[in-house]
C-alpha cells in the first residue's frame, strides 16, 4: 500500500472513531432523551430475562425478533464491571454505546480493508457523514446493532454468498429490514438458490432453539404484536394529519400500550390499516420488476443496489411507524451501491445524507415542539417526508432503467 492510500486509511479510521465518541457522548446532552429506549427498556428487558422473570419473545410475545434479545443481554454483560462505578443505568449506556461501536468498526474494516479502492474510501466517508449527521439516534436503539451485519451481508452478497445470507438471515431476526437485501439478492443474482437455503437453514435453527427454551405461539409474535397500533406522528402517511393539528383540529395523543405518540383524527385509523398491505403490493412490484431484469441478463452491480433501496425504502415510506432510527436502514443499501455503482450512487447518497440530518432536526433537536404540533418541526418533518417519497422516486427509477446484458461482474 502506498504511503497517500496508507494515510488515507488512517484518516478514515480517525474519523470513524471521533464520530463514534462525538454521537455517544451527544446522547447525553442532547434534549427529548435520545437514548430513552436502551436505559428504559432495553436494559429492563435484559435485566429480567438475567434474573429468572419473563424473557421477551420466549415467555410473552414481543414487538422485535426475538434475536434482538442477544445484543440486550451482551450489553448487560458488559455492563456488570461498570455497575459500582457508574450506576446500573450510566453503566448499560456505556456498554451499549461501545458494543455498537465495536460492531461497526468490525464491518468498518471489511469496508476498507489495507487499501481501499476510490468506491470504498467513498462508502466509508458516507457512513462516517451519515453518523455524525443522525446523531445519538444512530447508535442508541437496537437498529444500530444491524447496521454493520447488512453492510458485511452486503459487501458479501457476490463473493460469500452463504456467509452473507446468514449474517442477513440474523440481521432480520434482530430487525426485519435487512431481510430486504438478502431478498433483494435472491432475486438479484444467480447464487439464489444457495442464499435460500442457507436462510433457510439458519431460521430453522433459531425457531429450533426458540422451541427448545419453550417458545410456541410468541416465535412470530413480532409479526402481529403492532398490527393494533395507530399512525405515527413521524411516519410518512402522518403528513397531512400533522399540519391539521398544527391547525387545531387533530390531535397528538400517547400510547402507553405502544410506547409512542399517534396521531388521533377522523381518517387516520383507516390510512393507517392499509399501509400494510400497500408495502406488500409495492414489495411485490418491485421484485417483479428486479426479477425481470434479472432474467433478461441485468448485471448483478447495476441491478442490486438500486433493487436493495427502493426495498428499504419501500418499508419506510408505507410503514406507519416513522421511527427517527428507521433512516439508520439507509446506510448499508448507500454503502452498497457507492462500492459496486459508484458513477450512480451520488444522488440517493446526497439524498439520504439530507434525510439524516432533517431527521436529528426533529428528533431530538425538536421534539418537544413537534409534540406541541409547532409549526417550525412540522415543516422540517414534512420535507423529511417528501425527501423519503423523492428517495423512493429514485431509487425505483433506477432500478426501471437498469439496462440488459450478460455480464454479472462486478467491479469498483
Amino acid at each position: 500500500m502506498s504511503r497517500g492510500g496508507s494515510a488515507h486509511v488512517v484518516l478514515l479510521w480517525m474519523a470513524f472513531l471521533a464520530v463514534h465518541v462525538i454521537t455517544a457522548v451527544a446522547g447525553w446532552v442532547y434534549p427529548s432523551q435520545p437514548m430513552g429506549d436502551v436505559v428504559l427498556v432495553y436494559e429492563p428487558w435484559s435485566a429480567a430475562a438475567l434474573s429468572g422473570g419473563p424473557i421477551v419473545g420466549v415467555t410473552e410475545t414481543w414487538v422485535y425478533p426475538q434475536l434482538a434479545l442477544v445484543p440486550m443481554l451482551a450489553a448487560k454483560l458488559l455492563a456488570a464491571p461498570l455497575v459500582g462505578a457508574l450506576g446500573v443505568s450510566s453503566a448499560y449506556l456505556v456498554a451499549w454505546a461501545a458494543l455498537v461501536a465495536a460492531l461497526d468498526a468490525l464491518a468498518f474494516a471489511a469496508l476498507v480493508g489495507r487499501s481501499p479502492s476510490r468506491p470504498r474510501r467513498l462508502g466509508a466517508w458516507f457512513w462516517v457523514a451519515a453518523l455524525l449527521l443522525l446523531g445519538p439516534i444512530a447508535l442508541y436503539r437496537i437498529d444500530a446493532i444491524t447496521v454493520p451485519i447488512a453492510v458485511v451481508g452486503g459487501l458479501w452478497l457476490t463473493r460469500r454468498p452463504a456467509v452473507a445470507a446468514a449474517l442477513l438471515t440474523i440481521g432480520a431476526w434482530i430487525k426485519i429490514w435487512p431481510g430486504a437485501l438478502l431478498a433483494a439478492a435472491i432475486v438479484a443474482a444467480s447464487t439464489r438458490m444457495r442464499m435460500l437455503l442457507t436462510a433457510a437453514a439458519v431460521s430453522a435453527a433459531i425457531v429450533g432453539g426458540l422451541l427448545v427454551l419453550g417458545a410456541d405461539s410468541e416465535i412470530f409474535g413480532f409479526l402481529t404484536e403492532q398490527t393494533g397500533r395507530g399512525l405515527q406522528i413521524e411516519a410518512v402517511a402522518a403528513t397531512p394529519f400533522l399540519w391539521l393539528a398544527v391547525a387545531g383540529t387533530a390531535r397528538i395523543e400517547y400510547s402507553f400500550d405502544i410506547l409512542t405518540f399517534q396521531i388521533g383524527a377522523p381518517g387516520a385509523e383507516a390510512v393507517g390499516a392499509v399501509l400494510t398491505p400497500l408495502m406488500l403490493v409495492l414489495v411485490v412490484a418491485l421484485a417483479a420488476i428486479g426479477a425481470r431484469a434479472a432474467m433478461r441478463g441485468a448485471s448483478v452491480s447495476r441491478l442490486l443496489p438500486p433493487l436493495v433501496l427502493s426495498l428499504v425504502v419501500a418499508l419506510i415510506v408505507l410503514n406507519k411507524v416513522g421511527s427517527p432510527q428507521f433512516q439508520t436502514w439507509l446506510i448499508a443499501p448507500v454503502v452498497l451501491w457507492l462500492v459496486l455503482d459508484r458513477s450512480r450512487a451520488t444522488t440517493p447518497a446526497v439524498i439520504v445524507l439530507a434525510l439524516c440530518a432533517l431527521t436529528c432536526l426533529v428528533y431530538p433537536l425538536n421534539y418537544d415542539a413537534l409534540l406541541r404540533a409547532d409549526l417550525v418541526p412540522v415543516l422540517v418533518l414534512t420535507l423529511r417526508n417528501a425527501l423519503l417519497v423523492v428517495l423512493l422516486v429514485v431509487g425505483i427509477r433506477a432500478l426501471v432503467q437498469v439496462p440488459a446484458h450478460r455480464s454479472s461482474t462486478i467491479r469498483e
